[in-house]
């Protein structure tokens, strides 16, 4: 007996089936327009309006029966564990804040400054902290302050002090355990954070040593900075806790969970709040993620209904007919992800919205799943990290008082990182991971 729902399966390859794609686009783009801001659009709501397109644009099925597809792909099991890790990771990193670990991080990166290398030092700063929390939004709001009065005592042109502080920022944020593009790229692509971290890291490494390098030089001859009295140092120790258990391979949820009773065994030890303080700092990290796992669900929904109208593969198809090696593969997955980031202003999103098109295109191509997951990490950030209209900048134009377009000339690092993970693909590096 047949299958009556298959008989109503459409088949179409073409612009109709990934039109929810361009009316994502389409929409950020005009309300943003027409709010003029970027950033007093939210996602979620754009994401709403994509998703009741692609319902009512799929046709040959009850509204039941698109929902059914909807809601399979919201539901999907890859995305869920996704959701979980992103809980954990709110906990942690709001109760890790509450406890003080961030000020205590900053506080040690000063001490362990030499007092002539302010501006490569805002940036190790920022390597460190970002490293640590999984924020470039965090490392930001909690830097660029210390930068700005960093600035008056020293006589460094504040946009280039200030933009030392946001290209560190973005080191972690491509590369911590916890930082959401990393969780997200890592799930998309299948592979474990630990093997994404070490090709990642091999690439983007010459980028911030260069950086570090070109920061010495021109911090050459300006004024010191004095380091703090004190440090607490055992309020670093969750941080520190977390990226050693993940770099040796612990399983995120496990690492994570271990993080947050940490942050709260050493807050209470140090008096930074008590059970109740723990708990209530934990609830509020998880009501944070709420619109990233909202929109996490809305986009598996809808890449669902892409799919199953033949949109992915009408897609990879006309990205990948004139691609014939590898190497072309990894150049359509950088693209893919640095123009869906233009559009939608937000790596995360970027990521989200492309990484079952990049995960494919590797399939078809060879390409390493470690290698595709760096990249679609490395090109977003890159992206994200010079978009004037992006929160990162917005946030650190508005603590310092300056315009973000005078920031962006002297973002060295995504410059950097830009050509790097550039050149790792054409001359195919790293080796083992480069098929």
């Amino acid at each position: 007996m047949s299958n009556p729902s298959r008989k109503k399966r459409p088949r179409r390859y073409g612009l109709l089936a990934i039109s929810p794609f361009f009316f994502l686009v389409l929409s950020y783009v005009a309300l943003s327009l027409y709010e003029r801001d970027f950033s007093k659009v939210p996602m979620l709501v754009v994401f709403l309006l994509t998703s009741v397109y692609a319902l009512l644009t799929t046709r040959g099925l009850s509204l039941q029966e698109r929902m059914r597809h909807f809601s399979r792909g919201a539901g999907n099991g890859d995305l869920l564990l996704m959701v979980w890790i992103f809980v954990l990771a709110g906990a942690f990193a709001e109760s890790a804040k509450q406890m003080g670990a961030i000020s205590a991080a900053v506080d040690l990166t000063l001490l362990c400054l030499p007092e002539n290398m302010v501006l490569a030092g805002i940036f190790v700063a920022a390597c460190f902290v970002s490293l640590s929390i999984g924020t470039s939004v965090g490392t930001i709001a909690a830097l660029v302050p210390v930068a700005t009065g960093l600035a008056a005592k020293t006589g460094i042109e504040l946009p280039l002090l200030v933009a030392s502080a946001v290209g560190g920022a973005f080191f972690g944020d491509n590369l911590s355990f916890i930082s959401d593009t990393t969780v997200v790229a890592t799930r998309t692509q299948g592979c474990r954070l630990s093997d994404k971290f070490r090709v990642n890291f091999r690439i983007v490494l010459p980028a911030a040593l260069l950086t570090f390098f070109l920061y010495v030089a021109l911090g050459a001859g300006h004024g010191g900075v004095t380091a703090p009295a004190t440090v607490d140092w055992v309020k670093v120790v969750p941080y520190v806790a977390v990226l050693v258990l993940a770099l040796c391979g612990v399983d995120v949820l496990l690492v994570l969970a271990l993080g947050i009773l940490l942050t709260g065994v050493t807050g209470i030890f140090t008096g930074s709040f008590d059970l109740g303080g723990w708990l209530s700092a934990a609830t509020s990290g998880v009501a944070g993620m709420s619109e990233l796992i909202l929109v996490s669900m809305l986009a598996g929904g809808l890449l669902e209904l892409i799919r199953f109208n033949g949109g992915i593969v009408w897609l990879i198809h006309f990205l990948t007919r004139r691609v014939r090696t590898t190497r072309g593969a990894e150049l359509c997955i950088a693209a893919l992800v640095s123009v869906a980031n233009l559009c939608t202003a937000n790596n995360t999103i970027a990521i989200l919205s492309v990484g079952r098109f990049a995960a494919d295109i590797s399939e078809r191509y060879g390409v390493d799943r470690r290698k595709s997951a760096s990249l679609l990490d490395t090109f977003s950030c890159c992206v994200q990290g010079l978009i004037p209209y992006g929160a990162q900048l917005l946030i650190a134009g508005g603590l310092a008082a300056v315009s973000p377009l005078e920031i962006v000339p002297y973002l060295y690092y995504p410059m950097a990182m830009f050509v790097v993970a550039l050149l790792a693909v054409w001359f195919r590096f790293p080796r083992r991971y480069s098929l």
